[in-house]
């Protein structure tokens, strides 16, 4: 055990004011410590991903998601708008995504540098730039205790600089988390926008007032990226949109923690947007842990702890944000990746199918 997580075991390792008194104790190889030295300093690392049959791999994945992007129309309409075109969680049906995602080495990578075992939770496959804002992974998926999250961006061809290639703000890891209070937001009320716009002028004001220059990821095929949860990130304009940028990313979340989306929790009123997360490794329910037991399980003291958004109340708490003529079951239909993962279609296109341009009818 090292010294932090005796001390401070709520923190991730490699994220903690007593990394460097414990990085001799973390077991890394001298590559893993360079690693975990970049991630700690810069809030991201980059190295070679560990698989021989990666070439293959890529090249089935290629010849399966194609089918699923509408190319002619997003170079049509999606580019000028900054849309991208992605498939969401196709580990559920896709072996070599889900091997990709579930890579012992970088499993084992990881869990060093956190202090706690990691596992992947959602995958995102993309054939183009996303153009998305930068932004930080914590409004959209956190944990308690905080930061316990990352991704891992692999390129799957090599990425040209009019691509659009991956964009991020060094050291913006260490910066605060800002939630919806930070702001003042609360995520019952707010429904003109949702999730991440509310916070993209305060990103935009710390990147200004701190003079944090970018950085931008223009790996070989076969390359791949750790950011921590808080770093500022996206991806650039895309200067040629007949350019593909094959990538996936897979985010992971780490054992004993509670996990939960920000953007739409307002916990001190109620609004608890708790997650059900699935394993990949495992095909399994995470649970929602705080501390060392489950939520379920912790001991009530006055007050009873809020409850989680259900999707019953999802409907009160944003209201008008589906068209009306919107169509749950006709949704999933035309969009089988939101199918497979399992999740509300109404929550879903409220929250990304309505920016991703998806069909409903």
């Amino acid at each position: 055990m090292t010294l932090s997580q005796k001390l401070l075991p709520g923190v991730p390792l490699v994220e903690s004011m007593l990394f460097s008194a414990s990085l001799d104790q973390m077991g890394l190889s001298n590559s893993q410590r360079d690693v975990a030295i970049q991630l700690h300093e810069k809030g991201f690392a980059v190295f070679d991903f560990p698989d021989e049959d990666l070439a293959a791999r890529i090249e089935r994945i290629k010849a399966d998601l194609t089918p699923q992007y509408d190319f002619d129309r997003w170079r049509a309409e999606g580019w000028a708008a900054n849309d991208g075109l992605r498939v969401q969680d196709a580990w559920r049906t896709h072996e070599d995504v889900r091997a990709i995602a579930a890579n012992e080495a970088v499993l084992d990578l990881l869990s060093k540098l956190y202090g706690r075992r990691a596992f992947p939770f959602q995958t995102l496959n993309f054939p183009v730039g996303t153009q998305q804002h930068v932004h930080s992974d914590s409004i959209h998926f956190s944990s308690v205790p905080e930061r316990f999250m990352c991704g891992v961006w692999l390129a799957l061809e090599d990425i040209h600089e009019d691509a659009g290639p991956l964009v991020y703000y060094p050291g913006s890891h260490k910066w605060p988390i800002l939630y919806n209070d930070a702001i003042g937001k609360v995520a019952g009320t707010e429904t003109a926008e949702f999730a991440q716009p509310p916070f993209e002028q305060a990103w935009r004001a710390l990147i200004d007032a701190t003079g944090t220059k970018p950085e931008y990821f223009r790996p070989k095929k076969g390359q791949a990226l750790i950011w921590a949860a808080n770093l500022l990130h996206g991806g650039s304009r895309q200067n040629d949109p007949a350019r593909t940028r094959w990538s996936q990313v897979t985010h992971y979340y780490f054992d004993d923690c509670a996990y939960y989306t920000p953007a739409f929790s307002d916990p001190l009123a109620g609004n608890l947007d708790l997650r059900d997360i699935v394993d990949v490794t495992t095909g399994k329910l995470a649970p929602n842990t705080y501390v060392d037991r489950p939520i379920a399980e912790v001991p009530k003291r006055g007050a009873a702890v809020p409850a989680p958004v259900t999707a019953d109340r999802w409907a009160n708490l944003f209201p008008g944000k589906a068209p009306k003529d919107f169509d749950p079951q006709r949704y999933l239909d035309l969009n089988p990746d939101v199918a497979a993962s399992g999740a509300d279609p109404r929550k879903h296109y409220v929250r990304h199918g309505a920016r991703e341009q998806r069909r409903y009818k």
